[in-house]
């Protein structure tokens, strides 16, 4: 190979590398204010009658492990589209509802239409990177991600917004911050130890994207945070064909699709189903494509992340993927993540 890996090196580049210092300054900036602790306590005492998590995109995506905690602790969250929420689940603006809107930008065409629709009526709380954003003015409590400016792909301001539900799950379910903070504390230290492999990371996935025409990220239970937003940052670095879905899902059809040409990466996950997903990976290989497990043990270096609890795992699961993107950026010969049809901020439905 030949390629000049110094080309990768643009903004969406430096955004990788500042996500330590992002992460960082989120949680130094994290704090229960009165208002939130009221929605929270109204919650558990049985005032809303249903909990909607709504995003679009990444900021969808990183809901999922938010919605699988309120599960395990015995609520009955929807967890829905906001482009799918403001056309088809209109019933849900009242006052028996707490809505959880994620929006990097909070100012995004879907985001506007739901506080336009919603009118007050349904009690909301917003995560998002922008602290004078319309969400932000007219959510009840706001949680901020404090990632700074980004250029283009969702990076830092996502592994901010999966630290910032990690920490309201935890005031939601009326749980001490001190475990988060301690586990946080070290996967802040593991991301940049990861990081810092970035040359070599990406030198090893560039070998083995060398003729792949299709790829695919897929996981479990929390780990689709990452198989969706994993997909999403492909297609949107690299202009290249990308699916995120759950590995049960990979079996109802892109198993008859492979061959020499595809890759996946499996994401192994929780013990609850890590065994299924081992299994996945292993056959995917013995059909002829390249599938690499992403796991504290892995073979495959870029793919081997630290051995962490499972409420930081998201975090540390969307890295690889990031190492991709900049590898198939270098084998294009092209900057990575930077647009030239999208716009950081969809401001049309």
């Amino acid at each position: 190979m030949n390629q000049d890996f110094s080309i990768i090196e643009g903004a969406y580049f430096r955004d990788i590398l500042d996500q330590p210092r992002a992460l960082m300054e989120t949680w130094k900036g994290l704090e229960a204010q009165p208002v939130l602790e009221d929605l929270a306590a109204q919650l558990r005492h049985g005032s809303f009658s249903r909990v909607v998590l709504t995003g679009m995109g990444s900021s969808y995506h990183a809901l999922h492990p938010l919605n699988l905690e309120l599960v395990d602790q015995g609520f009955s969250p929807i967890m829905m589209e906001t482009s799918e929420l403001i056309h088809y689940g209109q019933r849900f603006f009242d006052p028996s509802t707490l809505l959880v809107v994620v929006s990097q930008s909070g100012r995004s065409a879907e985001a506007v239409r739901l506080l336009e629709l919603n009118q007050m009526r349904a009690s909301m709380v917003a995560v998002t990177n922008t602290a004078d954003s319309p969400l932000a003015e007219l959510a009840d409590a706001v949680v901020s991600t404090r990632a700074g400016e980004e250029s283009t792909v969702s990076c830092k301001t996502y592994v901010c917004a999966l630290l910032a539900l990690r920490w309201l799950a935890d005031l939601l379910c009326l749980r001490s911050a001190e475990r988060t903070l301690m586990e946080f504390t070290a996967a802040s230290s593991a991301v940049k130890a990861y990081l810092a492999g970035t040359a070599s990371h990406v030198r090893t996935l560039a070998k083995e994207l060398e003729g792949v025409r299709s790829l695919f990220t897929v996981g479990r239970g929390s780990s689709l945070a990452a198989a969706g937003t994993g997909a999403l940052i492909i297609k949107e670095s690299d202009r290249f064909h990308a699916e995120g879905m759950s590995s049960a899902a990979f079996r109802h059809g892109p198993l008859e699709m492979l061959n020499a040409g595809i890759f996946v990466l499996v994401f192994a996950g929780d013990s609850r189903t890590r065994a299924l997903n081992e299994r996945l990976c292993m056959e995917i290989r013995q059909q002829g494509a390249k599938a690499f497990l992403c796991t504290p043990d892995s073979e495959f270096e870029p793919a081997r992340i630290p051995d962490l609890p499972g409420s930081v795992r998201p975090i540390l699961e969307i890295l690889p993927v990031q190492m991709i993107t900049l590898a198939l950026a270098a084998l294009a010969g092209r900057e990575a993540g930077r647009f030239e049809k999208a716009a950081k901020i969809t401001s049309t439905e």
